[in-house]
């Protein structure tokens, strides 16, 4: 089998780089997805909240993946289903396994999209028994909306990521009590409107710089133990008190899945997890390209959109033969930064390019400030900055001719 772009991936990301590859000229596409449809995560979230950047109006999960793929099916572009992606050789051949047994692919371009996974209780190390009632909010949320299944009937939440500010509404709505939202950090990981619609508006307790100190129960989960934490995230003595439960939903972080972009030899990112790459989404691998949450956690899934048509176009071009790729600068996270994508930047790029950081405190009335070799050649001021909220700087083509080194950006004083 032979295919001009190849993508890893049918969730948002993946159906956006297949629609963009074949808008720019690729002929033959490949869509290979492990799960038995089209959508990725999507499929799951049924709340509303999606769209507002891409489409202009508010759609939930179904309805914004089920937009790509009629395009995807418009553009007779070609998917499996139930395929587990297993290999990718040096020569740009994929070995999968799906319902026909073991398949080799060969591609002139390959695109990654396999997104991200929850992190799990053994990466936090509560301890306690192993009793049923834990989960991740990803699978109680799949459990719930795609399986039929109510998880517990009185919760306790452990992180206050998006996912588990959306359960704990959700759960709500099904009829379940959340007894309280527990946060370890003194602010919250989701978007603060998420705080605003699933927490403030059914008054639910949002408990920061707080831990779960114990899990008890051994058949089923009984209760929990929290405790206040200093400043160094250690348990504060005198502080314990024990919830009531018999389930606790775990969103406790997202990790990029890149097993398989390590064994094919792209370099990984230490600071987000994920593949470094530049502008047109390229990895370090020749014809390898990566977009969506499997190169960083994003917030929103109209921002993983954008990405993903950067990375379609270019590895449709790749797949042509009209891909340029010239010398680069890297984008390096100064003061107040935690990382930038893309992590290097081709200086002769003819389009404005995007970048996308996020930052490492809670900001109130600062500047982000983008340097070339200690040349200011921009600057945003924002009023206000949080960790869990995304930061998007563009920067104009007509501004490459400023760009003499590496870039910094930094957050500062107004």
């Amino acid at each position: 089998m032979k295919y001009n772009v190849v993508v890893v991936g049918g969730g948002p990301a993946g159906l956006g780089a297949a629609v963009e590859a074949k808008k720019n000229g690729a002929k033959d596409i490949l869509i290979i997805e492990r799960d038995r449809e089209l959508g990725g995560i999507l499929n799951q979230c049924i709340h509303n909240g999606f769209g507002l950047h891409e489409f202009k109006e508010e759609l939930t999960g179904p309805e914004y993946a089920h937009r790509f793929i009629e395009m995807v099916k418009k553009e007779n572009i070609d998917y499996m289903l139930n395929t587990m992606v297993l290999n990718i050789s040096e020569d740009k051949t994929i070995e999968a396994l799906g319902e026909d047994g073991l398949i080799n692919i060969k591609a002139d371009a390959i695109v990654l999209a396999m997104g991200c996974r929850e992190r799990t209780r053994g990466a936090i190390d509560i301890p306690g028994y192993r009793p049923g009632g834990v989960y991740n909010a990803g699978a109680a949320q799949r459990l719930s909306n795609m399986e039929g299944y109510m998880v517990g009937k009185e919760v306790v939440i452990y992180g206050s990521g998006d996912i588990g500010l959306i359960m704990a509404r959700r759960m709500t709505l099904e009829g379940a009590k959340v007894k309280a939202v527990v946060e370890v950090n003194p602010h919250s990981s989701g978007l603060t409107r998420n705080i605003v619609q699933c927490l403030n508006d059914f008054s639910i307790p949002l408990m920061l710089s707080t831990g779960i100190s114990y899990i008890h129960g051994k058949q089923r989960v009984e209760g929990v133990t929290l405790s206040k934490l200093d400043e160094n995230r250690r348990p504060i003595e005198g502080t314990e008190e024990f919830i009531k439960c018999d389930s606790v939903l775990l969103s406790v972080g997202l990790i990029p899945e890149n097993e398989l972009s390590v064994e094919a030899g792209v370099k990984l990112d230490v600071k987000t997890s994920g593949p470094i790459v530049n502008n047109s989404m390229i990895t370090n691998i020749d014809g390898v390209f990566a977009c969506g949450n499997v190169v960083h956690v994003h917030d929103l899934v109209d921002f993983v959109t954008k990405e993903s048509r950067i990375a379609g176009k270019n590895a449709a071009l790749y797949s042509l033969n009209k891909l340029i790729q010239n010398d680069t600068v890297s984008t390096i996270a100064n003061d107040g930064i935690s990382y930038i994508v893309p992590q290097n930047i081709d200086t002769k790029c003819e389009e404005d390019i995007n970048l996308f950081m996020r930052v490492r405190a809670i900001y109130k009335n600062k500047k982000l400030v983008v340097r070339s070799d200690d040349k200011v050649i921009l600057e945003k001021k924002r009023l206000h900055m949080i960790p869990s909220e995304m930061e998007n700087i563009k920067i104009g083509k007509d501004l490459f001719k400023d760009i003499t080194g590496n870039i910094t950006v930094s957050v500062e004083e107004v």
